[in-house]
């Protein structure tokens, strides 16, 4: 169906060849994936078989016929069982569903007839019953690739070429995309798909062929896409300025955490303040009162037999209170923050000066 032999391929301006020496052959109905990094000439792979290009050296075939050798005026035939589906739909604006899928019939000739049997059963194939009046503009991007299925279909093709067919996509529009080629190839269509989607090859578990700058350098009846190493990921952006914010947001908690604490003080002075007037305002003792009966005075001589004296219990009288030296609240200014330069916000301005230094 489709066979390199030791093919390579130069372009002019390029010291490095895109394909070097590459050798496979795909069977009538197989569905193989073809992969490899960017620029390791899957893409020039598929110009070969389109007859877009010839090998610099090497031979290709497909279909039984050896391409270098096929006249440039019979290209447009020999392409009539090929079809070809890209990344970019490359669908005619100013022409409906129908007329874009009819198209292709009513460049190789075909009768009226024929067209109008055709396309309805190539976009029924793809499940776009019902759109053919639409405009490609009012469609999805799943369904603008499914038309471009059925027009590589609509010419009952034998191979289905499909050039990176799901990366416009979203996933799940990518899964219905995958889904509807593994249906075409069931029916007996042999596909060759050069694509990136690791996660659908290694799924699928079809044959694999790889390439690597140019150089196959796996070939697998049953493999996975391999190595994923240069399939590009997304890394999350650093945030600039995370170190201030978080700078920032603890000057602020300091601040809040001070103005409660000058609070309590206030508070705890207020009350000693209090405590120590009452206690200055506390009144003294009274001496005996002069209506006091008085003892009797008795004669020189007369001996008084004495009696233990009891000193009276002292008045009670409060423990002194320790008053330490008065403190005032201290009051925290007002500031808005998003005023603020970096260094005032981290507490590191002087005074009025504005400059900002390298601790910044």
């Amino acid at each position: 169906m489709i066979r390199f032999e030791n093919v390579t391929k130069r372009y002019r301006g390029t010291s490095k060849p895109a394909l070097s020496g590459v050798d496979f052959e795909v069977q009538r109905g197989e569905f193989v994936f073809l992969v490899g990094a960017s620029g390791s000439g899957k893409s020039s792979c598929l110009r070969l078989i389109l007859r877009e290009d010839v090998p610099t050296s090497g031979r290709v075939a497909v279909l039984g016929r050896d391409l270098r050798s096929l006249a440039n005026r019979k290209v447009p035939y020999f392409r009539r069982h090929i079809g070809s589906v890209f990344q970019d739909f490359r669908l005619l604006p100013s022409k409906t569903v129908y007329q874009n899928v009819a198209f292709t019939l009513q460049v190789t000739g075909s009768s009226r007839g024929f067209i109008q049997q055709a396309v309805p059963e190539a976009l029924a194939l793809v499940g776009l019953d019902g759109k053919q009046k639409r405009m490609p503009h009012e469609l999805s991007g799943g369904e603008q690739q499914r038309v471009a299925i059925a027009r590589a279909l609509v010419n009952r093709p034998q191979v289905l070429l499909a050039d990176e067919p799901t990366g416009n996509l979203d996933p799940a529009t990518s899964v219905d995309i995958m889904q509807l080629l593994a249906r075409i190839n069931a029916g007996g269509t042999t596909v060759l798909m050069a694509t990136h989607e690791a996660g659908f090859v290694d799924q699928m578990q079809r044959r694999v062929i790889e390439l690597n700058d140019g150089e196959m350098v796996r070939d697998e009846v049953h493999g996975g896409y391999g190595d994923t190493s240069n399939i590009p990921r997304l890394v999350p952006a650093e945030v600039r300025g995370a170190a201030a914010v978080a700078a920032l947001t603890a000057v602020q908690e300091v601040q809040r955490q001070t103005a409660d604490l000058s609070m309590v003080r206030a508070a705890l002075a207020e009350e000693l303040s209090e405590q120590r007037k009452a206690a200055a305002a506390a009144p003294a003792h009274e001496p005996a009162s002069a209506s006091a009966p008085v003892a009797e005075s008795t004669p020189a001589d007369t001996v008084v037999p004495l009696e233990p004296v009891v000193a009276p219990d002292p008045a009670p009288v409060d423990p002194p209170v320790a008053v330490g030296p008065r403190t005032h609240p201290i009051v925290l200014p007002q500031v808005d923050v998003a005023e603020l330069g970096v260094a005032d916000r981290l507490g590191l301005s002087d005074g009025d000066d504005e400059e900002v230094g390298p601790t910044s």
